[in-house]
């Protein structure tokens, strides 16, 4: 019998070789939950079962019941950098700590969020459609504009936030963003939300999803886009009214979006906004890459190891010690 039991929630690459190795090492078991098993009832279930230990969780909702049905669980780990999926509030109040990995994956989502703004700049999705559809005429696009001298407005100046602005200025862009703490940073103008708005030819979401930022831009604030300008969300999908979205396209209040998350995931894609042909529409896939994944799931077992014999985990993001 093994010393802990450890609840993976879900997971979204090939194998859990990392995970299993390394909480092997301090003889804990993973208990894996099926796929068709990722709802809150059935992840009570197997907490109960299995009296976890911990928990590590990517994408699945992680409420109070889940936490509660195991008594021992001594740590939620999550594998990613947000924490709304997961009860913190509950953790807190029963002296449970919560981790993340809180610089995971920043430059590959500033990379993503840098590709959909070049592919909308240059029209690189629909030249492809184009010519996949045996059309090869350069006239049949919109007007090219250079990015140079273009002004991308960053919502969210946090570790991502930033990471995109350094890259972007290599490519001449102008940068104003919006951000809580406004830590000064060179070649950035910080202004009001409504200003960027009207300001940008490319709108960039970099800000986590609280109740307060929930569709914090909807209808009022697509009016404010320039007709010419474009929305990128690598972010989280609750950010955008995508009903609101699907309704200033029509009105050709924007010019198009690139949106990486959706809300809910998977989106219906024969619905607008996702169908319209000026809307870039990716997996969820701006965290990945081969080196992102390695660091973040080794990371996260080295925290669950560390809180289940003794130590005191990296990134507690709630202050339980």
């Amino acid at each position: 019998m093994p010393r802990f039991n450890v609840l993976l929630t879900d997971y979204a690459w090939p194998d859990v070789e990392i995970e299993r190795e390394i909480l092997a090492e301090i003889d804990a078991k993973l208990v894996v939950a099926p796929k068709d098993k990722q709802d809150a009832a059935s992840l009570a279930a197997l907490a109960r079962e299995h009296d976890v230990a911990a928990i590590m969780t990517n994408w699945a909702k992680v409420p109070e019941p889940v936490i509660a049905a195991a008594p021992q669980c001594r740590i939620v780990s999550r594998l990613g950098i947000g924490l709304d999926n997961i009860d913190v509030a509950y953790c807190t109040k029963h002296g449970i700590p919560v981790t993340n990995i809180p610089d995971y994956c920043l430059i590959e989502v500033a990379e993503h969020a840098l590709a959909l703004l070049l592919s909308m700049s240059r029209k690189v999705a629909f030249y492809h459609h184009e010519t996949q559809s045996g059309r090869y005429q350069l006239q049949a696009g919109p007007k090219l504009r250079r990015i140079e001298g273009q002004t991308l407005g960053i919502v969210g100046l946090g570790n991502i936030g930033r990471k995109l602005a350094e890259k972007a200025r290599g490519l001449g862009l102008q940068i104003v963003a919006t951000s809580r703490k406004r830590e000064p940073m060179l070649g950035v103008e910080y202004v009001e939300l409504d200003e960027l708005l009207a300001r940008s030819d490319y709108v960039s979401l970099h800000t986590p999803l609280v109740p307060e930022t929930r569709h914090m831009l909807g209808a009022a604030q697509f009016a404010k886009m320039k007709p010419s300008a474009y929305l990128i969300n690598t972010a989280r999908g609750g950010l955008i009214d995508h009903a609101a979205l699907a309704a200033a396209l029509d009105k050709g209040q924007l010019a198009g979006a690139a949106l990486d998350v959706q809300d809910p995931e998977p989106p219906d894609l024969s619905q607008p906004p996702y169908n319209d042909p000026r809307v870039i529409v990716t997996p969820h896939a701006a965290f990945v890459s081969e080196e992102s994944l390695a660091n973040l799931r080794s990371r996260v077992a080295r925290q669950v190891a560390a809180r289940l014999t003794g130590g005191t985990p990296e990134s507690i993001v709630n202050g339980v010690a």
